[in-house]
């Protein structure tokens, strides 16, 4: 089972944008704050699925047949030979508590936002150690989700499909490939049976690193 009873509050400045020691002592209360709201409510549900893989031209293909477009994760999957694809969800509780926040207070509904979205990672932090448990001897990269790098949000769907999402986690895609509940998450979790060199996300290797928001603010997203 899993479970969150703290958030990191630094992560969450960081996703506001703001540098945690630049933060001054209003701000840091109401993220205290919003941090206990987000964690009354949420309920966390998610599903997984190992498949073994192999490497084509256009990008990687799980075993049930389905490709995951790109050389991102062609490269990123390097040494990899199965990998463990999941999901997870807070639930439609924390969306429904920063769209009734939205009508009455939009700055605190930002940080209530900003305090699932740490949350929803916490989640797929005890999610990712679960399953690493379960592959005793094994090496993993990061996980890696659609939307980073080259692989296309239109993988959402058939992720979804194929570990049964809607009826175990009650999560589903939109017409436009995004998740709801939207604090939700799918990712792909490499497996392999050798050493291998555990890639390290930094702001230099990041897709993202053009438009990032973090660095527009002086901060990083923390995942380096």
């Amino acid at each position: 089972m899993i479970a969150i009873t703290q958030l990191n509050t630094s992560e969450v400045l960081r996703y506001m944008g703001c540098p945690p020691e630049k933060a001054d002592g209003f701000l840091t209360a109401q993220v205290e704050a919003c941090a206990r709201e987000v964690l009354e409510v949420i309920r966390p549900r998610w599903s997984w699925r190992e498949l073994g893989l192999s490497f084509e031209e256009e990008g990687v293909r799980l075993e049930n047949g389905l490709l995951l477009p790109g050389e991102d994760l062609k490269r990123h999957l390097s040494g990899c030979v199965r990998a463990a694809i999941f999901c997870a969800t807070l639930g439609a509780e924390a969306d429904a508590l920063i769209r009734r926040t939205e009508r009455l207070d939009m700055g605190r509904a930002l940080t209530l936002d900003c305090c699932a979205s740490t949350a929803v990672e916490a989640v797929c932090d005890q999610i990712e150690e679960e399953l690493q448990s379960k592959f005793p001897g094994c090496s993993f990269p990061f996980r890696y989700s659609p939307g980073y790098g080259d692989l296309p949000l239109e993988v959402q769907g058939p992720l979804l499909d194929l570990l049964d999402a809607p009826r175990r986690a009650g999560l589903c895609a939109t017409a436009s490939h995004l998740l709801t509940p939207r604090k939700s998450v799918t990712a792909i979790l490499g497996i392999s049976d050798k050493e291998i060199e555990r890639t390290k996300r930094s702001c230099l290797g990041c897709p993202a690193q053009g438009s990032c928001q973090y660095r527009k603010a002086g901060g990083h997203c923390g995942i380096s």
